[in-house]
């Protein structure tokens, strides 16, 4: 059988080689860091995740917790690897950066039937069939070729990263320990802030020095991961209903909720790395050091990583792609991660999946089978497929699945896990009727 290419070591394409390479079939996984760096990348590790360390919510009423059940339903490998480097985060699924990045190398290169080349890929001449997984951060020489090839420009929009700091410089009287409602363990550090305090921190994020877009770009702004200073704007209270929401998280020295809570998670699995969840942010570095010690309890924080803001490129994909995430055009070519138009880690490695599925159906001369209705996966391929007038990237979400997709009595959570319950069971079957897929 011929070998497959991948182009990006990143989550969609590491997914997509350990899933095929574990099918037997070879894989040649180009990945250009060291060589080439990019712009949020810090490391030369496969899998190395760049913004919040958090894959989101495990609760199986939740749609990042469906979707991370029905991916395990499917034999998905990273969200092993995640398991085994997960950090205290509530009922989130946190990890370690490093352990992670570092185990996903480790495996993905160790593999016998998996070939890593450190080179840049700068064209689509290559051997089919291909996978491209190159992620927001294409390089720009791959970037010109795809735009070329689907002879429009590329959509984008503008992603930032939140700042992390070093856990021993926090004053250890900031704030409680505790998770919204009291789910899970107590792994966030609350900082709780009075009104005067919430609105000198508007002050200064409005009046922050920020890094701006070139001239000739638009700033277009994913709305599930906004700069703060960005939501700030949008009028007074946006942060204290948004990012920096006090409710479900009561003070037990005062046995109130504040007017504004500060979140933090751990980063490492050692605790030493917290990151300021929802602070995502464009500022100038000076800017995000004065501005995260003017915070009550971090006035002498040492901040390890600073918050930045890189271009995400994406594409057309309803109109660059038929079922599933194949290009119309070329045959044998395929796309999968963040540029084919999803949001999010999770999702990312669905899509690896996915991808990896529908290259073995065509090796095998067999029609992919259609994903089964109801589940979160189909319903995210179903938006990744069908045509808008300005299509923007999408992570999971309740909204996608079809109205009516499980009835229960109670209210939304009870409707939810019901919908949860009946996709599980869905997927299980469609694995079960389509065997052949995983073998």
């Amino acid at each position: 059988m011929s070998e497959v290419t991948v182009v990006g070591g990143g989550l969609a394409g590491c997914e997509t080689a350990w899933q095929l390479a574990d099918r037997g079939v070879a894989v040649r996984l180009y990945e250009m860091r060291p060589h080439t760096p990019t712009g949020a990348h810090r490391g030369a590790d496969l899998g190395e995740i760049v913004c919040s360390n958090s894959f989101k919510s495990t609760l199986p009423e939740t749609a990042s917790g469906l979707l991370k059940a029905e991916l395990d339903v499917l034999g998905c490998r990273l969200l092993r690897v995640a398991r085994a480097s997960a950090v205290p985060a509530g009922h989130a699924l946190g990890v370690d950066r490093e352990l992670f990045a570092r185990a996903v190398t480790d495996a993905v290169a160790s593999h016998p039937r998996v070939t890593v080349v450190r080179e840049r890929v700068d064209s689509l001449d290559l051997p089919t069939p291909a996978v491209l997984a190159t992620g927001p951060l294409t390089a720009a020489g791959l970037s010109e070729a795809l735009r070329a090839h689907c002879s429009a420009d590329h959509l984008y929009f503008y992603d930032a990263i939140a700042p992390s700091i070093d856990a021993d410089t926090i004053d250890p009287d900031a704030g409680f320990w505790a998770s919204r409602y009291g789910k899970g363990e107590a792994d966030y550090l609350n900082i709780p802030l009075d009104e005067a305090a919430y609105g000198a921190l508007m002050e200064r994020i409005r009046a922050a020095e920020c890094v701006e877009p070139h001239a000739f770009e638009e700033a277009r702004y994913f709305e599930a991961c906004l700069p703060i200073e960005v939501i700030a704007e949008r009028g007074e209270h946006t942060l204290r209903h948004g990012p920096l929401k006090p409710k479900g998280l009561v003070d037990p020295r005062t046995g109130r909720e504040a007017y504004a809570v500060i979140q933090l998670r751990r980063e490492s699995r050692r605790g030493s790395l917290m990151g300021l969840v929802g602070f995502q942010t464009r500022m100038k570095w000076p800017e995000q050091k004065a501005m995260i010690r003017s915070i009550p309890g971090l006035e002498r924080v040492e901040v390890l990583r600073y918050g930045s803001i890189h271009r995400n490129m994406f594409l057309d994909m309803p109109r660059i792609c038929e079922r599933y995430l194949h290009d119309r055009r070329r045959g044998g070519l395929y796309y999968a991660g963040q540029i084919c138009g999803v949001e999010g880690y999770v999702e990312s490695i669905m899509s690896g999946i996915i991808v990896a599925l529908s290259v073995l159906a065509a090796r095998q001369g067999q029609t992919f089978p259609p994903l089964p209705e109801g589940t979160m996966i189909a319903a995210l391929m179903e938006y990744v497929h069908t045509p808008a007038r300005r299509f923007q990237p999408m992570n999971a979400n309740m909204g996608l699945l079809p109205r009516g997709a499980a009835r229960a009595p109670g209210g939304r959570r009870e409707r939810h896990a019901a919908a949860a319950e009946c996709a599980l069971r869905r997927m299980r079957d469609w694995r079960e009727a389509h065997a052949w897929l995983f073998a």
